[in-house]
């Protein structure tokens, strides 16, 4: 299922998951953070409890000893709806009767999880959802290995995200923040460097003295970690300094500013996730796009920035992945390799290929 960032995949997993428990199958949810899941569970206990379906969590802010007891009530079949990071996929889950398998924001997960996932079980149903498949994924879909559905409509009073690339500036920055802040919203600054991350705080600060501007990272205590991240969803942070923790599905509506600083070492996907995180709400949402003063940008850098520049009309997650597929090539099908010599070939040949082995 291909969808833009917040076009509602999440809603249709809920309703899949729903039939598959009413007729007596249980299902698993796998994320590719615990940031994400925590989310998702709340999301699906609220929704599915009224109904008597049972929803459990296996996450890494729990105990071993509550990981060990909800994963005992999965194998009794107590528990319905299960929802874990790649945790789910080792040896010791085990299930009663598992019927759908929902793989959220797939374009995280490795060949070999995906592998792994096949493993699970023959007979078990998948759902993957993603905003930005990678290409080995959407060329499986675009020459039938498997089927794909897209969401094209956006929610209503949604506007597209304004998108620009520009050098570093202090002053750009500061007034982005202020602007944003002054009509009451929050910011994301994302700088994808553990080591410098405290430097990036320190400096803010000394230009926004009146703000409250917190780091966030994957390296801190899962503890320090989930209790900035609450803070920060109740309003209390107004400017969250983080790397790209936050790429993945997180939903906070008053964020509508985002800043990416040295944009150019991302990927196609991973620019377009992380400018998703902003824009969820019926507010003008901006993206600034940040590369340092007087760098030479490569080839791949420059389309991958333009790409992001010029794909800002909702819906535009299905483009950007083909755009990424025309950078970086399909992959081996069989294989493990997730870029490949397509460009040699082209598209076409190699589809017709395909679909002639195929049939």
């Amino acid at each position: 299922l291909c969808g833009d960032v917040g076009f509602g995949k999440t809603e249709i997993a809920l309703r899949a998951a729903f039939r598959t428990a009413y007729s007596g199958k249980q299902i698993a949810v796998l994320a590719p953070t615990s940031i994400l899941s925590s989310q998702h569970y709340q999301t699906f206990r609220k929704r599915l409890k009224p109904f008597s379906i049972e929803t459990g969590l296996i996450s890494a802010f729990k105990t071993k000893s509550q990981n060990n007891n909800i994963l005992n009530e999965l194998k009794n079949g107590e528990i319905n709806v299960i929802i874990g990071t790649h945790s789910l996929l080792s040896d010791a889950v085990q299930f009663s009767d598992l019927g759908l398998l929902i793989v959220d924001e797939e374009h995280r997960f490795g060949v070999k999880q995906k592998n792994r996932i096949l493993k699970m079980k023959n007979d078990v149903d998948v759902l993957s959802m993603s905003a930005t498949p990678i290409p080995r994924t959407l060329h499986m879909s675009l020459s039938g290995i498997k089927s794909i559905s897209t969401i094209n409509t956006p929610p209503k009073a949604r506007f597209p995200i304004k998108t620009q690339i520009k050098y570093y500036n202090i002053q750009l920055i500061k007034s982005a923040i202020m602007l944003e802040i002054n009509r009451g919203g929050q910011v994301f600054f994302v700088h994808n460097s553990v080591k410098t991350l405290d430097d990036i705080v320190a400096m803010l600060q000394s230009h926004l003295p009146g703000l409250n501007i917190e780091p966030a990272h994957g390296q801190e205590q899962k503890k320090q970690l989930e209790m900035t991240m609450n803070r920060f969803i109740e309003g209390n942070i107004d400017v969250l300094v983080c790397t790209s923790i936050i790429e993945t599905g997180i939903d906070i509506p008053n964020v509508n500013t985002i800043i990416i600083n040295r944009s150019h070492l991302f990927g196609l996907s991973q620019l377009y996730q992380i400018r998703g995180r902003v824009g969820r709400s019926d507010k003008q949402a901006y993206a600034y796009l940040l590369i340092p003063k007087g760098l030479q940008l490569s080839v791949n850098a420059y389309k991958r920035l333009k790409s992001i520049e010029k794909n800002t009309s909702l819906g535009s997650g299905y483009n950007i992945s083909k755009s990424d597929m025309e950078i970086r090539g399909v992959g081996t099908i069989f294989g493990y390799k997730q870029s490949g010599g397509l460009s040699q070939i082209g598209y076409g040949l190699y589809s017709k290929m395909i679909k002639g082995a195929l049939q």
